[in-house]
């Protein structure tokens, strides 16, 4: 993990074509450091949860619509999806100098998934307060959500729902930052498996929620 952070530490001091180019072979290695870690995170997850997809994101960046035009992000980053229509939510996990996180969730549920959340909430918010209140989740989590919300209650619901915290959420995820020492510590890799079984029982949660109607009964077959 040592050569991964020093390299893209000046990668970010020398984010051009000309010194990329120069150090490609750098890169590669790097890269499949990277992606070697990324496997063993995959089958931590495994072991607990059922994983339909992963993705290592490209180094390379889109620069077309960005006033920042530099080429490349000075980061690893990758997430998995969980499997099928029943188990929902994904994990993220981003290495980067100075700005490692990990984070689960929901980032920007559709139009439907995001009403049906906001619903379940209005109908009643005890279970997933309890649930954000639990020892491992506030361990790593700080027992919040983050993300976008509205600055006042969504059109169709109360601005004085006891609720309104979370019901003015636009997404649903829960983030653990890491510094450069707790990434490399031989521990690491531990702690990520750790982070993300904490994200369990609120995924769990959502899972049933937005495979089921307000009355409990199943949306699939």
């Amino acid at each position: 993990m040592k050569e991964i952070l020093n390299f893209l530490k000046e990668l970010k001091k020398n984010n051009n074509r000309e010194w990329f180019g120069e150090h490609k072979e750098a890169f590669v290695s790097v890269q499949n450091e990277a992606k070697s870690f990324y496997e063993l995170v995959r089958q931590n997850l495994e072991a607990n949860d059922e994983i339909e997809k992963f993705k290592l994101f490209r180094i390379y960046r889109d620069v077309r619509f960005s006033k920042d035009k530099t080429p490349y992000n000075p980061h690893f980053a990758g997430s998995f999806s969980r499997s099928g229509s029943r188990l929902r939510g994904g994990y993220y996990l981003r290495i980067r100098p100075g700005e490692s996180f990990l984070a689960g969730g929901f980032w920007a549920p559709e139009k439907d998934d995001l009403f049906r959340i906001r619903k379940e909430f209005e109908f009643g918010d005890d279970e997933i307060r309890q649930i954000l209140k639990e020892d491992k989740f506030t361990q790593y989590f700080g027992g919040e959500l983050v993300g976008e919300e509205l600055k006042t209650a969504p059109k169709g619901f109360q601005k004085d729902d006891p609720a309104i915290d979370l019901i003015r959420k636009k997404g649903f995820v829960a983030v653990r930052k890491f510094t450069d020492k707790e990434v490399l510590a031989g521990d690491f890799s531990t702690e990520v498996k750790d982070s993300f079984e904490a994200l369990r029982p609120f995924f769990d949660y959502m899972s049933d929620v937005l495979t089921t109607d307000l009355n409990g009964a199943s949306l699939i077959d």
